[in-house]
């Protein structure tokens, strides 16, 4: 492992810092801009300038630069508190499946508009009915003329009431076990027939959506593989999204909860003095080293030219339940109300009720386990009732 930057790396970290610190918009180009205005903003900018979606290839609105580039610029963008959020499911999820997907013409008509900002995307899968399982999805899709006819309901759609496309797998043979009746499509989120509700979150924000389609008309052309080979594709979207959420996000970390414990005061001594309050910090730190090493295998790997291991699925486990973990211990901390009193802290409580999202999106902490038991160890499969089973014979309870 090789913590240090080559010589070419240095030089093009250092190319990426200078156009950084020249051009981050500052609080006057963002005034009076909603989210969406701001991020547009700034990915337009990135773009003009030949900064956006750099590892993509020129043709496609990006500049061919190698993942370990790709890497470092996210490493210095990051420094900054720039709006990027509203195009993660576009740039992380959707775009590299229409890469390994789409045809050259899907390719050329929808990727440079996304490079650019112009469009933004969002990603239909979850259903109400299906839980965590996306095979056992009931949206349906049938087969009209040149079209496609889709019904059903998706939900958990985050961004779905800005988004111009949206990525979507529904069911179009239910006469075949549920991997092999899917389809893939991505559709014009204004259709006809797409309604989209937003669901109030305990937060308070409505980041997520209910979307229901009803005979929402889809041209063949807007498919994503072969008919019935959904899951596959489905597999190339998942296995990005889990490397776009890494180790899930949000402002806790070790350092502003080991800054927290020494601000605190317990019984009169300084939290930072209590043995447990030490004792946790000590196990948050050992996780978070095991994390930021695991993740520098996968850059090593990158620098190689070589493909990561599983380190994006040990990221996401072991990260997003160390989140809640985190902010719930720094909600016992400030004890009751602390963090309302104390502005500064509203980080905690914004962290401890967004965190279990963490934890379901990109796969269930049950699933992330199952593809380390199964893909990593080696070990048995779980016990399926339903496998080989056509989808439409499935008992379904009464």
């Amino acid at each position: 492992m090789d913590f240090n930057d080559t010589e070419a790396e240095a030089s093009f970290r250092k190319e990426a810092r200078n156009w950084l610190h020249d051009n981050v918009p500052s609080k006057a180009d963002l005034a009076g801009l909603d989210e969406v205005q701001q991020s547009k903003l700034w990915q337009r900018r990135k773009f003009d300038a030949g900064w956006a979606c750099i590892s993509w290839a020129t043709e496609h609105g990006g500049r061919g630069a190698s993942p370990i580039e790709q890497v470092i610029w996210q490493q210095e963008e990051s420094k900054y508190d720039v709006p990027i959020g509203i195009f993660d499911i576009g740039i992380g999820m959707a775009a590299p499946t229409l890469m390994h997907w789409g045809t050259d013409s899907q390719k050329r008509k929808y990727l440079p508009p996304l490079a650019s900002g112009e469009h933004i995307w969002c990603q239909l899968f979850s259903e109400p009915i299906a839980g965590s399982d996306l095979a056992g999805i009931r949206s349906r899709a049938i087969k009209a003329g040149d079209d496609w006819v889709l019904n059903g309901q998706k939900i958990w759609t985050s961004g779905a009431h800005y988004s111009d496309f949206g990525i979507i797998v529904v069911r179009t043979d239910p006469t075949v076990p549920k991997h092999e009746g899917l389809t893939y499509f991505f559709v014009d989120m204004k259709s006809p027939g797409i309604e989209v509700r937003p669901i109030k979150q305990i937060s308070g924000s409505s980041n997520f959506n209910e979307v229901f389609l009803q005979n929402v008309e889809v041209p063949d052309v807007n498919r994503l593989g072969a008919v019935g080979q959904g899951w596959k594709v489905s597999i190339t979207t998942l296995m990005n999204e889990r490397a776009a959420l890494g180790s899930g996000g949000g402002d806790v970390g070790f350092n502003s909860l080991f800054e927290l414990a020494n601000q605190l005061t317990i019984e009169g001594r300084p939290a930072i003095d209590d043995s447990l309050v030490r004792g946790a910090l000590a196990n948050w730190y050992c996780q978070e080293s095991g994390l930021r090493y695991t993740g520098y295998r996968a850059l090593t790997a990158l620098s190689r030219g070589e493909t990561p291991g599983p380190e994006h699925s040990i990221s996401k486990l072991v990260g997003a339940s160390k989140l809640q973990d985190m902010a719930s211990f720094a909600l016992d901390l400030l004890e009751m109300a602390g963090s309302l009193a104390n502005v500064e802290c509203a980080q905690y409580f914004d962290t401890f009720l967004n965190s279990p999202g963490f934890r379901v999106a990109g796969g269930t902490d049950e699933i992330m386990l199952n593809i380390l038991a199964e893909r990593v160890l080696g070990l048995p499969q779980d016990v399926r009732v339903d496998k080989g089973i056509p989808f439409n014979e499935v008992p379904t309870g009464t």
